[in-house]
């Protein structure tokens, strides 16, 4: 059968499942799902292997894993297709006007048409579901807050404070989606992890404000109703207070620690506070029992499968064959790849360097090409931070071997820039990483004759003569010079505090070449080429082995018990149903990492062999080994295709207006006043042609 018949089905089943879980979001607030479709379900689920929890596994966890399984057998066959898919111009053009930005330099920062719609959807949503309970405050009455011994008002704000919870509720079911990097769940609305986080950071502010009034609301109703005690319940099968209070001061204690001032300033109190989601996770689902915690539990589910594979494969030690040092402060780290590892242009990975933190992995753009480069990948590091002026020392010294672990890469499922005609990307300071890797990109589909590559303009802007130097960067270690012969790119640099050159000849390029060990591995994808396909088997199976799981536990220990009238220790079948989630993923997920280890461990070996007939490795990357005299401009190649500007700024305005062609791509990644200032630009409307994207990544 035609895989493209095959996705199109899927698609259409995807589409079906995705609004019928947005009806039940729409319904889920309403006495119609409260009183009549919920019990009518619970007839006919509830039973002596689920209990009472059957319902909501139904209704809200099945349909969401259903969709991630699904969407990785969709984007499993897509993989292929997806190298050289071509859209339709009136299609992209669409796309485009919906992408283009429309909010600039707001509190959300650039966000785009279709962004902008779905967080007023979200926001209708909320606030439906929030006035939707609150239409029920008229069957408070004064004889109804007689009998329970209290005044109408404090009866209606002990119920607000409930309904305010439930809200945030919504918003906690959604909170973990856009941090699950590996995830099928991104790729299928067409995002990636690394532009998603500006959605994790919204739905997290919105979370902790809902969460935070409501337990305000509730110790203020306690206080004046003379029950401040119940503060120190502990309820053996309904809401526990205790536990939703150490919830909410680990969420406090997370989200003080995001806010710019701190988070920029002391980044590893940021980096060690995010950890405290832990304990907010599962004292929450003491707070609110496991049944309840079903609604939420898909996000949570998720990104447990994604976060433990991130963690089996960061336990490897990875190959580190050499590094560049630039005297800007620029350090590129080479390392041995498996060809079965492939990526897309912009990507990024995670980095771990045991002797410098443990605990602490950063984020770096890829500049490799896994078509250009099949055994190589390639990460480069701008000293800015301590972490990485560390390690910028640490490699200055003679050292042989550096032990790294790494995460990803991940990136988007596409070259969706290929679909224009012309490539303008404006970069500041070490913001030209991601560029390096598109440029590489297109030097590969240069040499295939029959492959049309866009034109390209690169506006690189810089503040000294140094920073030059990494537009050698943007050919690989062991690359030919003569390979930017075909592609069709001229670069704008701009050097903003000199205003003429220096060469300082005391400063070199330096090419250091490692000796790593026999357990080095090189890197390789942490569930084989196939890993949609394993992906969707992980969740599929780990969710039927939980099944299994928890029917032998409910019907065996819990319900001879309980028979079914929550009268059954909350916190006990809470942490059984977690053991049972984390024992499943974690086998499922071991299992599958095991086999694929076994499946690309002998291409590994092939690798080590090669870089093994050499004391320095590869015999093209010997020629490199040592010092190189610092130029004042870029290679021979690269400064015939390169104009420098000292002393001044680009005129980005008039640049990006002269840019003729129906669809001109316009790719910014910088601070945050560059690509404001290119945003705004773009969405002036003055030229329709001009389609932005920012490809920034930060926490």
């Amino acid at each position: 059968m035609d895989s493209r018949f095959v996705r199109a089905t899927i698609r259409l089943l995807l589409t079906v499942i995705f609004l019928g879980i947005c009806m039940m979001w729409i319904m889920a607030p309403t006495n119609t799902y409260k009183q009549k479709w919920k019990p009518s379900i619970s007839k006919k689920v509830v039973s002596t292997y689920f209990g009472t929890q059957a319902p909501n596994m139904l209704i809200w966890t099945f349909p969401v894993l259903f969709v991630a399984s699904l969407g990785s057998l969709y984007l499993h066959l897509g993989k292929n297709l997806n190298q050289n898919a071509s859209q339709s111009n009136e299609k992209n053009h669409r796309q485009a006007l919906w992408r283009k930005p429309v909010l600039v330099k707001g509190p959300l920062g650039i966000v785009s048409g279709i962004e902008l719609a779905l967080l007023i959807l979200f926001i209708a949503l909320l606030v439906w579901t929030l006035v939707t309970y609150l239409r029920r405050l008229h069957t408070i009455t004064p004889k109804a807050a007689a009998k329970e011994g209290v005044k109408v008002w404090e009866m209606k704000l002990f119920d607000i404070a409930l309904w305010i919870g439930l809200t945030g509720n919504v918003c906690l079911a959604f909170l973990f989606y856009p941090v699950a990097r590996g995830s099928s769940v991104l790729p299928l609305l067409g995002l990636t992890s690394e532009g998603s986080i500006k959605y994790h950071i919204w739905l997290g502010h919105m979370t902790m404000v809902l969460f935070t009034i409501h337990g305000i609301c509730y110790i203020i109703d306690w206080a004046v109703t003379g029950n401040i005690s119940e503060m120190l319940k502990w309820s053996h099968s309904d809401i526990s207070n205790v536990a939703g209070e150490i919830a909410l001061l680990g969420g406090l204690g997370l989200w003080a620690a995001t806010f710019p001032q701190i988070r920029r300033k002391t980044f590893e109190l940021f980096f060690y506070a995010h950890h405290l989601y832990i304990i907010f996770v599962f004292f929450f689902i003491l707070h609110v029992g496991i049944g309840y915690t079903f609604i939420m539990l898909p996000g949570f589910y998720l990104f447990t499968v994604d976060r433990y594979l991130r963690f089996l494969q960061s336990r490897t030690s990875v190959r580190l064959l050499s590094a560049r040092l630039l005297p800007c402060n620029v350090v590129e780290l080479n390392f041995a790849k498996t060809h079965g590892l492939t990526y897309n242009p912009t990507s990024i990975m995670f980095v771990n360097v045991p002797s410098i933190s443990k605990l602490q992995w950063h984020p770096f753009t890829v500049s490799s090409n896994s078509n250009m480069e099949p055994d190589k990948i390639s990460v480069i590091i701008k000293s800015e931070g301590s972490w990485s002026s560390k390690l910028y020392q640490m490699l200055s010294s003679p050292i042989e071997r550096l032990d790294v672990s790494i995460e990803g890469p991940y990136g988007p499922q596409s070259n969706h820039f290929l679909r224009h005609d012309t490539i303008v990307m404006v970069s500041g300071g070490s913001g030209i990483t991601p560029f390096i890797s598109i440029i590489r990109e297109l030097i590969f589909r240069s040499k295939i004759s029959q492959c049309k590559t866009p034109d390209m303009i690169l506006i690189a802007v810089f503040k000294s003569s140094l920073d030059l130097t990494m537009l050698d960067l943007l050919l690989p270690m062991t690359g030919s010079r003569s390979e930017l012969s075909n592609l069709k790119l001229h670069i704008e640099a701009y050097v903003t505090k000199e205003k003429e050159p220096t060469t300082d000849n005391s400063k070199r390029v330096r090419s250091i070449l490692f000796k790593p060990l026999p357990t080095d591995k090189p890197m390789a994808p942490i569930l084989g080429p196939n890993s949609w396909f394993w992906l969707a088997a992980i969740i599929s199976s780990s969710f039927i082995m939980f099944l299994i799981l928890i029917g032998i536990v409910t019907r065996f220990y819990i319900y001879p018990r309980d028979h079914n009238k929550n009268e059954f220790s909350a916190s006990t079948k809470a942490v059984l149903n977690v053991l049972a989630i984390c024992v499943s993923i974690a086998a499922t997920a071991s299992a599958a990492v095991f086999w694929n280890k076994r499946q690309y461990s002998r291409e590994a070996t092939q690798v080590q062999n090669i870089e093994g007939q050499s004391p320095l490795g590869s015999p093209n990357l010997r020629a490199y080994n040592g010092d190189r005299e610092l130029e004042s401009l870029p290679h021979q190649s690269l400064a015939q295709a390169t104009k420098v500007h000292y002393g001044g700024r680009p005129d980005l305005k008039r640049m990006l207006f002269e840019r003729r062609g129906e669809s001109v791509g316009v790719l910014v990644c910088g601070p945050k006043k560059l690509r404001h200032d290119v945003a705004a630009i773009c969405s002036s409307g003055l030229a329709d042609n001009l389609h932005f994207e920012s490809i920034s990544f930060s926490w």
